[in-house]
């Protein structure tokens, strides 16, 4: 058995961003834990958790950051969208004003973030159904396409789709890191850019635990 940082290849730091409210929390927990909380509070800052997946027959140690929503804390996170090289920008399907502050998001993601960062637009809580819904399917789906973001609707309380979009996002960067860094070192942070490698920081006494899934 190998030491934990033989454990993984590589290390794909990806941010939750998004209006407070969204899901961000609970997508992430979905994903790293399969828990869903109905009483989960506003994140404060920035939550952190990790799972480990196998693409290519190679370990990928995903850092999914979770990152506050509301205004008053977007100066405190905005230092951890360095080093990100994946993000998932979420709205909730039911409230419009959280996909109309979508071109916000994304100006401060790629003023903080690398150029070349895999982001997927994501509307949230499809489990309400469509009498609930305010944003049409088709009009996000062709927000993404010509923005080159990659589109998914997912929800978190009954799991659909979330597997498919952290995956699909981790292959995507995986696709990239391949190509650009074929002989990356583990036990880094990946950068999409042409030079640099990094660690990123992390907050204390992170949430890790580690799940091993099929390969995509």
């Amino acid at each position: 058995m190998g030491t934990e940082e033989e454990d993984y290849n590589f290390v794909f730091k990806v941010v939750l961003i998004g209006e407070s409210g969204v899901g961000k929390t609970n997508l992430l927990s979905r994903f790293t834990r399969n828990e869903f909380n109905h009483d989960s509070r506003t994140t404060i800052g920035v939550e952190f958790s990790t799972r480990t997946v196998t693409l290519d027959g190679l370990m990928v140690k995903a850092q999914i950051w979770d990152t506050a929503g509301l205004e008053r804390y977007r100066a405190i996170t905005s230092a951890y969208y360095r080093g990100a090289v994946g993000a998932l920008l979420v709205f909730d399907i039911t409230k419009h004003q959280t996909y109309n502050s979508v071109d916000r998001w994304l100006k401060e993601l790629y003023d903080h973030a690398d150029a070349n960062i895999v982001v997927m637009l994501v509307g949230n809580k499809k489990d309400l159904g469509d009498q609930a819904r305010e944003v049409p399917s088709e009009e996000a789906k062709m927000y993404a396409e010509n923005s080159g973001l990659l589109f998914i609707e997912t929800s978190a309380l009954d799991a659909t789709n979330v597997e498919l979009a952290f995956e699909t996002v981790l292959a995507e960067i995986f696709k990239k890191v391949s190509k650009n860094k074929p002989g990356q070192a583990k036990s880094n942070t990946v950068s999409l850019g042409q030079e640099n490698v990094s660690s990123s920081p992390a907050p204390q006494n992170p949430d890790e635990r580690k799940t091993c899934c099929r390969n995509i």
